[in-house]
């Protein structure tokens, strides 16, 4: 069970990396490119969720002897994405970066 959230966690770090590296970009963006870029961010974040939720399922079934440790790092990375520009803060960043709602 354990390597399966740790799959999950890698593959969460390496996304939110992703998706850091291309918001970073948006600002520097016009037009249609802008669009597709923040278009594509949504489409991350929406895989970074899946993740997390696949972690939590993941640690449910985790021993509870170990469950705590694996209980802590979902946590974690639950805290970094509400915490980072991966959470609240996106969607005003959005309105920043002249999104329409809608496309």
């Amino acid at each position: 069970m354990s390597s399966e959230f740790e799959s999950y966690e890698q593959d969460f770090a390496v996304l939110t990396a992703d998706i850091t590296g291309r918001i970073a970009k948006v600002p520097k963006l016009v037009g249609d490119e802008k669009k597709q870029m923040v278009a594509n961010v949504e489409k991350q974040l929406e895989e970074a969720r899946e993740l997390l939720e696949q972690m939590e399922l993941e640690v449910r079934e985790i021993p509870p002897q170990s469950r705590g440790m694996y209980s802590n790092r979902m946590r974690s990375s639950m805290t970094e994405r509400r915490s980072s520009v991966l959470g609240k803060g996106l969607e005003k960043q959005m309105q920043t970066w002249g999104r329409v709602p809608g496309f």
